[in-house]
């Protein structure tokens, strides 16, 4: 754990300092400034720093992302200031996050989600079409092999090229140049930003499935940071814990990533977790898709337990000052997690349906042949 840092007000009052990590573009500002809000409300007592950073992810901005060949492309540094202890926690658009991270570090927090899905934002000269109206060969722009893959099949006499940059540069291409008809962006972040009206449409599943974890923030800390893991855990939403865990869960058993289209669709409803997922090839002409649900009702035992065994492990960890027992109280973490996310307020029970949901309906999609289309797919994608 980081030595502690404190501040002094003009009172002489002491606040202990957490350094909050982010990186320097105005969505995450924003992003990481609605986390700080929250834990501000929750704990008035603690002064709160952000840190800002460029990411390998913000700094390349010549080639798509899955052409980059980096895992933690908008991570890596942050991890770095983590590691150093330079920074407390650091805040994440949960999409950016690996499915398995550097060994000592959780995702202690995952924030109700936004609306996931992807949005379509027209260039002026195009308002009131829609990519069904648009003229045939319009260019649309994206970066996201994913979403090229589904709006390929689903609109054939479109075309798609990459673009790159934060969601301020792409806006500027899009408006400033007559180089695309339209965009296609994350809905959640032109919300964040207060964009929501150069929004022209959603897309809804049947046209394009999200990336998983899109939509939702993370809050990743050091595991072996008890203290504040138990601070930022009062941020998880359940639903959004679970949907998370099972699209992540999902996402590691087909070893998939960027650089291959892979997409979802979750939704919680009566105590059931439905999980849609799909792979596809890069030109969208090959896919597999299918549908499963688990019950995410726990018993109330489920979360006694769960509650009482997350007091004792924080009870230990202040108790305990020996290295034997800091590696013990690792290795419990290394077991609670699940896809790198720690949800001890969550019950545990629900969270390894979730994960099982994931892992199922990835083996079914394997058991149909998506670890053939995807190979081709990554292949393909390295030769471009």
């Amino acid at each position: 754990m980081s030595e502690e840092t404190s501040s002094q007000d003009g009172n002489g009052k002491v606040s202990r300092v957490i350094r909050i990590g982010t990186r320097k573009s105005q969505l995450a500002r924003i992003q990481t400034d609605s986390v700080a809000d929250k834990l501000k409300e929750l704990y008035p007592d603690f002064h709160l720093e952000i840190v800002a950073m460029s990411t390998t992810g913000d700094m390349i901005l010549d080639r798509a992302l899955s052409k980059i060949g980096e895992k933690s492309l908008f991570t890596k540094e942050l991890e770095n200031a983590l590691e150093r202890n330079e920074v407390d926690l650091v805040v994440h658009s949960l999409k950016d996050l690996p499915t398995s991270l550097p060994a000592g570090f959780t995702i202690g927090a995952v924030l109700k989600r936004e609306n996931p899905h992807d949005a379509v934002v027209l260039h002026p000269s195009k308002t009131g079409k829609t990519l069904d109206t648009l003229p045939e060969k319009s260019v649309i722009g994206t970066s996201s092999l994913r979403r090229a893959a589904q709006l390929k099949k689903r609109f054939p006499h479109l075309e798609f090229k990459d673009i790159r940059g934060n969601l301020n540069t792409r806006l500027k291409k899009l408006d400033e140049k007559d180089d695309f008809a339209a965009i296609i962006l994350a809905a959640a972040g032109l919300k964040r930003m207060g964009w929501e009206n150069r929004i022209s449409m959603i897309l809804e599943p049947e046209d394009c499935m999200y990336a998983v974890g899109q939509g939702a923030l993370a809050v990743e800390v050091r595991a072996r940071d008890a203290d504040i893991l138990e601070m930022v855990s009062v941020l998880h939403d359940p639903d959004t814990v679970l949907r998370c865990i099972a699209e992540r869960a999902f996402l590691k058993q087909l070893e998939g990533g960027c650089s291959v289209p892979v997409a979802v669709h979750t939704k919680v409803k009566e105590s059931q977790l439905y999980m849609t997922g799909a792979v596809y090839s890069l030109d969208g002409s090959q896919s597999i898709k299918e549908t499963m649900q688990t019950s995410i009702a726990p018993g109330d035992e489920v979360s006694v337990k769960v509650l009482l065994f997350f007091q004792m492990s924080i009870l230990r960890f202040n108790l305990s000052t020996d290295v034997h027992s800091q590696q013990s109280l690792e290795r419990v973490d290394e077991q609670v997690q699940r896809v790198g996310v720690t949800a001890m307020k969550v019950p545990a029970e629900a969270q390894d349906a979730a994960e099982r949901l994931g892992i199922k309906l990835a083996d079914l999609l394997l058991s149909k042949g998506a670890k053939e289309i995807l190979t081709v797919a990554r292949q393909l994608n390295d030769a471009r």
